[in-house]
């Protein structure tokens, strides 16, 4: 097994949401309380940070190259040379939480949720190609990691606090998800699924906040892979690079080392040989 190697280190509180620009072939990725968002180039080993402002709990490319950050109040807007421009400024719903991890879908769409806060549940977002906003789920805790099978016929979707990653029927020519089930529990005492990712032969990778590790796990929800990090709490990861073999993992933690293991806060890479799947580019018309 090959250890994951830390490749940049900002003592991030809560590294997320690491991103690969397919056409800057640049990682990107957000320490969310702090409301910095940072980039690392493996051509050159060469990393630092690009934004400072509200917080940003998900990340997406669109097909021009610009990202789309999703944001506190459930804003929504375009970064692009150097310049944030507002797409939703806010969701009225949604002033006192903030959006958490997003993906694309393959029409370009794009599904973010977003966190319970005391009584005001989570809930799944879809922004529509057009720009407009869709509630698609309520009554969520922690919505978090997502992906699709390779047949584009599901959808996964985590909520974190549950520990349960479930399973829907996804209609792409509507964006439509429905008949929920649960794909995946994971065990009591060991952390909570965060990030996720699906990987070339369908197989499900998945962080586990206060879990120490990466899991793999086949299409039927069967461990197959477990990684293990110095950090206690692996957050999200992604695949990138010329052939989407290197792997790329967050951390949390950095601001209280001595507890939340060495190198906490620090984004890891490593390479398995295993690939996979290039991320959907996002197509909003704004």
């Amino acid at each position: 097994m090959k250890t994951p190697k830390i490749i940049a280190d900002y003592h991030c509180h809560n590294a997320e949401v690491p991103t690969w620009h397919p056409m800057e072939k640049r990682l990107y990725w957000s320490d969310i309380p702090t409301g910095r968002v940072f980039r690392y180039d493996p051509a050159t080993t060469s990393h630092e940070q690009i934004y400072a402002g509200d917080s940003v709990g998900a990340i997406a490319v669109h097909e021009d190259g610009s990202l789309l950050f999703f944001m506190n109040k459930g804003a929504i807007a375009r970064w692009q040379n150097d310049t944030l421009t507002p797409i939703i400024p806010e969701i009225p719903a949604e002033r006192e939480t903030r959006f958490n991890d997003c993906i694309v879908d393959p029409a370009g769409r794009v599904f973010s949720g977003t966190m319970e806060k005391g009584d005001h549940l989570g809930s799944l977002y879809r922004l529509n190609t057009d720009g407009t906003l869709t509630q698609v789920l309520e009554h969520l805790q922690i919505p978090n990691g997502m992906g699709f099978t390779l047949d584009r016929k599901h959808f996964y979707l985590t909520d974190s606090p549950k520990r349960e990653i479930y399973i829907f029927d996804y209609d792409v020519s509507t964006g439509d998800i429905s008949n929920r089930q649960v794909a995946i529990t994971t065990p009591e005492g060991e952390g909570v699924p965060d990030g996720m990712t699906v990987d070339a032969e369908g197989y499900i990778w998945s962080a586990r906040w206060d879990g120490h590790h990466l899991f793999r796990y086949s299409p039927d929800g069967k461990e197959v892979l477990r990684i293990p990090f110095p950090p206690k709490k692996v957050s999200a990861l992604t695949f990138g690079g010329e052939d989407y073999t290197d792997i790329y993992a967050t951390t949390a933690g950095g601001d209280n080392r001595a507890e939340e293991g060495e190198g906490a806060g620090a984004v890891f890479h490593l390479n398995l040989g295993i690939r996979g799947m290039p991320e959907f580019l996002a197509k909003i018309a704004v």
